[in-house]
């Protein structure tokens, strides 16, 4: 039986597997991306893919103080589409 690797949401605090959740990343420059890999290199954020949790992160700046970032609103609008998706 293969072992599924489990993550936290920062929204959420629920222990969830690494599929079920989308990581937030950010580099050393201080650029913000989605990473659909799971694989990028930098400090990064998981989040519960629910268009309520991005909402309540973008309302408690809970992704701005887990990366240490002030994050644009072109960040927030490709966080939704990749949640939609």
């Amino acid at each position: 039986m293969k072992k599924i690797p489990l993550r936290r949401c920062v929204v959420t605090k629920e222990q969830l597997p690494k599929k079920e959740l989308l990581r937030i990343v950010r580099d050393k420059d201080g650029n913000i991306t989605v990473d659909q890999t799971g694989k990028a290199n930098g400090r990064g954020a998981y989040i519960k893919k629910d268009i309520e949790v991005l909402k309540l992160a973008k309302d408690k700046k809970i992704l701005e103080r887990a990366l240490e970032i002030n994050i644009s609103e072109e960040v927030y609008d490709e966080i939704e589409k990749v949640i939609k998706n």
